[in-house]
């Protein structure tokens, strides 16, 4: 398992750039992979939301805009529900696309702070490259409980709680 954690960006939009995508994506990969105590490499793409739509219909047969899209660099092992997936043992973790557009108007919509929801959305994604997924109430709820652990560590209030902070 590699040591050194590093996110790559790669700005497609340039709305990213002035939101500080590189730092916010630097964050977010360190905070989930040092809770999981491994290091890997995480390429982040900063683009709207035409570009998310196009990758969303060519990989997952759904032709419209997302927030978040990520690909692990493996196919995962299952695991029984609820239960913590397997880390992989691999140097390069996958890759990750994220749209301004859709980001920016949730953030709004939910009286939350752009970058709080930035952080969130990557450490989400993040998790999703390591092996978690929320397809059984009780995978979501590890999902979850991981997410706002990692996040309090970045002084992310719990992204999931009744009312936006």
């Amino acid at each position: 398992m590699p040591d050194e954690i590093t996110a790559d960006c790669v700005i497609e939009d340039d709305r990213w750039e002035a939101a500080g995508l590189d730092d916010l994506a630097a964050k977010a990969v360190e905070a989930a992979l040092s809770w999981h105590r491994i290091g890997g490499e995480v390429v982040v793409m900063g683009c709207d939301d035409a570009r998310i739509a196009s990758l969303n219909a060519d990989f997952r047969g759904k032709p419209r805009a997302t927030n978040v899209l990520s690909w692990p660099s493996v196919e995962h092992l299952p695991h029984p529900p609820g239960e913590a997936p397997e880390i992989p043992d691999e140097d390069e973790l996958g890759d990750i696309a994220i749209a301004y557009e859709t980001c920016a108007a949730e953030a709004q919509a939910q009286g939350k702070p752009f970058d709080h929801h930035v952080l969130h959305l990557l450490v989400h994604a993040t998790l999703h490259l390591l092996g978690y997924d929320h397809d059984t109430d009780p995978d979501a709820e590890r999902m979850e409980t991981t997410e706002r652990a990692i996040l309090a560590r970045l002084d992310v209030p719990d992204p999931y709680g009744e009312t936006a902070r």
